[in-house]
């Protein structure tokens, strides 16, 4: 008793010395130290990327006139003022509109970010008598009475020819580069130019309308103004063809957040929607701090009990019979009875228990319906029946056992020994009731079943 005890206290004191010890100081500044460097490295890297942020990006911007860049539009610059274009990149619609301004200039609206109000678009229809259009906004082509949609892009490699075009431009040119998106339109009043596709899926580059001041020239091919495609084809051509027609050009670039842009769902809010958004975020970040804490290293706790199987076990028979609940409790002893048998037939865990029932009566020499009603049987109506089928599950699984021992006479039930020697060696037959028959005349009557000489056999 004394080796047990000791052999049982030590994990209790174990147990003890775990749950007492704290936290190892170092860690703790490890620990700290590692999430210091994570918050500076974090810090830097916001910094250098506001620093990069902050600098020049007009480079980046497609058609950006003063942009030496692929994207830009530098070269066609260069080369409208070396012929007495006077390029003037204005960003306020008012400086368009104006008559004195429009009248003898060319008015091209890059609205390649697609931030222009289509109100101001209508204004530029009415007072700009030559207008070159680059957008993709619907609301902006309608503005300009062009019944067209974009159609998606088209290939930087493609050259279209332009010599059966209506436009005067894109005919001297004689064939440009489809780089850029296509427009799809049914409107057979429009100048269509620069195909692609064929049948239904026909898209063209180039568009003209007619608008209540003049006319409107969509250009969807914009690798004719861009610095990198100008020199491909006919593209430099086309582009001085359209913009270099009058000696001022207006290059008018609208802005995101002006007065020209369309509102953006910002603009359209009540004044107390940011306030409100930034206050959930508040609260957001405050909940995720609060729900979000460390709790600690865990604890190892000694349990107040230590809690029996057969106690368990016991309870719950004690629930089960308290709601009479006699059918679950009888499939609960078949299920294991089923799993026993299956063990003991050598089959795997996962097999049916329609096999462990065939597997069952085969070995036994019982029928199969007579098997499976034992370990699956019916729902169970009363005590009597639950005994009966607890009882019955007891004597197939002895039968089992009895058979896969070797003793495969005694496992029947039907085949009992005909033959049986008493203790002092000497043979002896069965006698049934009733005077004995000859045995020439007729054959003898079925024996009846001797009692198992083992202590608490069962028949």
């Amino acid at each position: 008793m004394s080796a047990t005890a000791t052999h049982t206290a030590a994990p209790d004191q174990t147990t003890t010395s775990t749950a007492t010890a704290g936290p190892d100081p170092r860690d703790r500044a490890v620990r700290i130290g590692a999430w210091c460097a994570v918050v500076v490295v974090g810090l830097l890297l916001a910094t250098l990327t506001a620093v990069v942020g902050t600098g020049d990006r007009s480079s980046d911007t497609p058609l950006d006139p003063s942009s030496t860049t692929g994207s830009g539009s530098r070269a066609i610059v260069r080369v409208l003022g070396q012929q007495g274009v006077d390029v003037e990149v204005v960003s306020d619609a008012d400086r368009v509109t104006t008559d004195d301004a429009a009248a003898d200039s060319t008015v091209l609206v890059d609205d390649s970010a697609g931030v222009l109000a289509p109100s101001v678009a209508r204004r530029i229809a009415r007072t700009a008598p030559d207008v070159v259009l680059v957008t993709t906004d619907p609301g902006v082509l309608e503005a300009f009475r062009v019944d067209a949609r974009p159609a998606g892009g088209s290939s930087e490699t493609t050259v279209a020819s332009t010599t059966s075009c209506g436009i005067p431009a894109a005919r001297a040119a004689g064939s440009v580069t489809t780089g850029g998106v296509t427009y799809a339109t049914d409107d057979p009043d429009l100048l269509r130019c620069v195909p692609t596709g064929s049948g239904e899926d026909r898209r063209w580059g180039l568009l003209r309308a007619d608008t209540a001041a003049g006319r409107v020239t969509v250009v969807g091919t914009t690798a004719a103004f861009r610095n990198d495609t100008v020199t491909r084809a006919g593209n430099a051509a086309l582009a001085l063809g359209l913009l270099g027609s009058h000696d001022d050009l207006l290059w008018y670039v609208p802005t995101a957040g002006s007065a020209d842009a369309a509102p953006t769902l910002g603009d359209l809010a009540p004044p107390w929607v940011p306030s409100a958004i930034g206050l959930l975020g508040v609260v957001a970040v405050a909940a995720a701090c609060w729900r979000g804490r460390r709790l600690g290293p865990l604890v190892v706790e000694r349990l107040p009990v230590v809690v029996r199987a057969a106690e368990t076990t016991e309870g719950r028979a004690r629930l089960a019979a308290r709601v009479r609940d006699r059918t679950h409790t009888l499939d609960t002893l078949r299920v294991a009875a089923v799993l026993r048998i299956g063990k003991a037939l050598g089959l795997p865990r996962s097999a049916h228990v329609d096999a462990v029932v065939r597997r069952a009566a085969a070995v036994t020499r019982r029928p199969v319906g007579e098997v499976g009603a034992v370990l699956v049987g019916a729902p169970t109506g009363d005590d009597r029946a639950l005994v009966a089928g607890a009882a019955a599950l007891d004597e197939l699984e002895d039968a089992v056992g009895r058979a896969v021992s070797g003793d495969v006479r005694r496992a029947s039930r039907t085949d009992v020994p005909t033959d049986r020697t008493d203790r002092g060696g000497t043979s002896r037959t069965p006698q049934t009731s009733g005077p004995p028959a000859p045995r020439a005349e007729a054959p003898p009557t079925p024996p009846t079943p001797t009692t198992d000489p083992r202590p608490g056999g069962r028949s």
